[in-house]
């Protein structure tokens, strides 16, 4: 798999086709490819909580980990895939979410 190089500087939420919602650390590109699985009925919702988070040393090693494991996908996806979180990085994005006043 190829490395990616993204940088993440927002917080979104997610609404899954079952209602569920969760949050994610992403970047306008990724958000965008959201918006487009919205569209593709894959996900049924995405909206931004918050633009331009502080880069702490939660949000680097986050990304590090999310850019050494998942490729970002190309306009013509044909899913919405969910970046799987080991408890690891359950824990980054919950001090993340802390730090940005949202959780």
């Amino acid at each position: 798999m190829a490395k990616s190089n993204e940088r993440l500087d927002l917080i979104e939420e997610i609404e899954r086709n079952d209602g569920t919602r969760y949050f994610e650390i992403s970047n306008m590109v990724q958000n965008g490819r959201a918006e487009l699985a919205v569209q593709r009925g894959f996900i049924k919702g995405v909206r931004i909580l918050q633009l331009n988070i502080p880069r702490s040393s939660s949000v680097i090693g986050y990304e590090k980990y999310i850019n050494e494991n998942f490729e970002m996908p190309a306009e013509d996806f044909d899913h919405f895939e969910e970046w799987e979180k080991t408890d690891e990085t359950v824990q980054m994005v919950k001090q993340i979410l802390r730090e940005n006043h949202i959780a």
